[in-house]
């Protein structure tokens, strides 16, 4: 195995678990992850969504941690560790004007998510995230659905823009290790002066060997969550990197602290992870959506009809 000593491990516990709890995290919960993440060597704590609430419906009705607020964010961590603290934004969903300047912030990184198509509105953020301090990614999310010509594309742009970090998605957990390589090595050959991380799903349970592998390859920001929590099949789970990477600077027991004081408790709760409907669109390659919505009705073991109705073309009605 190859060792990458340059890995960061990026915890989405919260903003990627919130899609399971409508980030219904208590702060107590927020606050214990923090101090067990850091205690475990973890170097960055995604805590959530830095998204606008006059953009985005839902602020009344979510947890905090779907709409960061910075004077709340300073109550809940007093005192900052070794572990970052990383937020994400989504193209469409922030205003700028609500980003403060890193100095007057706990935030660290700052994540944007978008589509192949709004490649060039996330350099745009980025430009002035950078310029207020941030360390920055650019998250291109269901790699798996662009076409080549508009990838090459994309990385042109980010080419010669000042992002830190761009990422390999797998949003519908459809990638396949081979997949994976490609996509990496093509990243690597196009933006020579970039680094790369990767945010794997979970639906064929490929989120784990998908991840090492961009480790190997030379990917050095990885995401994942502890105990796999993500919306639908799930992210790759923190404590599996934590005691794989081979890295003395990550230890494993405050994870595993984590995950049986609070983790197993909320898993009885709330469903996420390798479920038969996750994997069912992931080998089709399309957003769980319709999964997600088969697990929250009668027929959520319906595994069959569920299939049918994925692959079966509609018969046209006899006039």
């Amino acid at each position: 195995m190859v060792i990458n000593r340059n890995c960061k491990i990026v915890d989405c516990t919260i903003r990627d678990g919130g899609l399971v709890n409508n980030w219904d995290f208590s702060v107590e919960f927020v606050q214990h992850l923090y101090e067990g993440l850091n205690e475990a060597g973890v170097d960055y704590m995604e805590i959530g969504y830095k998204n606008s609430p006059k953009l985005l419906g839902g602020a009344d009705s979510s947890g905090p941690w779907r709409f960061l607020n910075d004077d709340f964010l300073k109550k809940v961590i007093p005192q900052k560790k070794n572990t970052k603290l990383s937020a994400l934004v989504d193209i469409g969903r922030v205003d700028e004007n609500d980003i403060l300047p890193r100095n007057e912030s706990l935030l660290d990184l700052i994540r944007v998510a978008c589509y192949s198509k709004d490649v060039d509105k996330a350099i745009d953020l980025v430009n002035k995230f950078h310029e207020r301090g941030y360390e920055t990614t650019i998250n291109i999310m269901a790699l798996s659905n662009v076409m080549e010509k508009d990838l090459l594309e994309n990385l042109e742009m980010i080419k010669d823009c000042p992002v830190d970090v761009v990422y390999v998605v797998d949003s519908y957990g459809s990638l396949e290790p081979s997949d994976i390589q490609y996509l990496v090595e093509k990243f690597m050959r196009h933006l020579p002066d970039k680094k790369l991380g990767i945010h794997a799903h979970n639906n064929m349970q490929l989120a784990f060997a998908n991840t090492l592998l961009a480790s190997q390859l030379g990917v050095e920001y990885l995401d994942a969550s502890v105990y796999g929590m993500g919306r639908a099949a799930g992210n790759c789970p923190t404590e599996l990197l934590v005691t794989r990477l081979k890295n003395p600077k990550y230890n494993l027991r405050p994870v595993l602290g984590i995950i049986e004081r609070y983790m197993v408790p909320l898993r009885e709760k709330e469903e996420w992870g390798y479920l038969i409907p996750y994997m069912i669109t992931g080998t089709l390659d399309e957003h769980p959506r319709t999964a997600m919505a088969l697990r929250n009705s009668p027929d959520k073991d319906r595994y069959v009809e569920f299939y049918d109705k994925l692959t079966t073309p509609e018969v046209p009605q006899k006039k």
